[in-house]
């Protein structure tokens, strides 16, 4: 072997060597900036958590309660949009049921001819506002101005226009469900984020476990 060869191999070692330690000092300031970033996103949701948990430990709600404090319960564990909220449909002849955004010109063909279709842009809809008279009604299941007596069941949208939620709801189920669930509770912990788990009978397969988290990122909340 020529020393020539010899040299150009040294060269191009050093070369690996360098790249190598370059590669190292990077990847240990990315480690440390995302410690650094970690550290100051607890710092930030902290004053928030602790605002959360204040609030849920400061009132005890009964069915002794009033009215008033119930809805604010209510307002605070679903907290969505407000100006508007789905309203749930049950067609007796067909089975078929569903919720569509709840729209003051619903009765009203020539702006509404179909309140349950997707509408295009610039349509008429007027959404009706998540109000506590409508919530009240959601709680008593009915519409006392309701002359038919219809059951009345909302459901909200939780994805803000910003982009924001303020809480997830996960559903774990297969065989593993129980160490999903756990883990992701065990996760919640960590972060500081208030987090209840209960196992749901009705409207899922058996063996399922729902999660519910108050969050904070989530994604587009558009309606329709």
């Amino acid at each position: 072997m020529s020393e020539k060869h010899v040299a150009e191999i040294e060269r191009l070692l050093k070369i690996a060597e360098d790249e190598l330690s370059y590669v190292q000092r990077q990847r240990q300031f990315l480690l440390d900036q995302i410690d650094s970033l970690k550290r100051e996103r607890e710092n930030l949701l902290q004053p928030i958590v602790g605002e959360l948990r204040a609030h849920y430990s400061a009132e005890s709600i009964t069915r002794q309660s009033s009215e008033e404090a119930k809805i604010r319960l209510f307002r605070s564990l679903f907290r969505g949009r407000e100006d508007v909220y789905a309203r749930r449909f049950e067609n007796l002849r067909t089975g078929k049921s569903g919720y569509y955004p709840d729209c003051g010109n619903e009765r009203l063909a020539t702006l509404c001819p179909n309140p349950r279709m997707k509408f295009s842009h610039g349509d008429q809809r007027q959404f009706i506002p998540l109000t506590d008279g409508v919530i009240r009604n959601h709680l008593m299941g009915r519409n006392p101005a309701d002359p038919e007596g219809k059951d009345f069941t909302i459901g909200i949208y939780p994805l803000l226009p910003d982009e924001t939620c303020w809480f997830l709801a996960v559903d774990f189920d297969k065989s593993a469900w129980k160490e999903d669930a756990e883990a992701f509770r065990h996760t919640c912990e960590l972060h500081g984020v208030p987090a209840d788990t209960c196992c749901c009978l009705a409207d899922c397969s058996p063996g399922s476990k729902h999660s519910g988290a108050r969050s904070y990122p989530a994604t587009d909340g558009s309606v329709g």
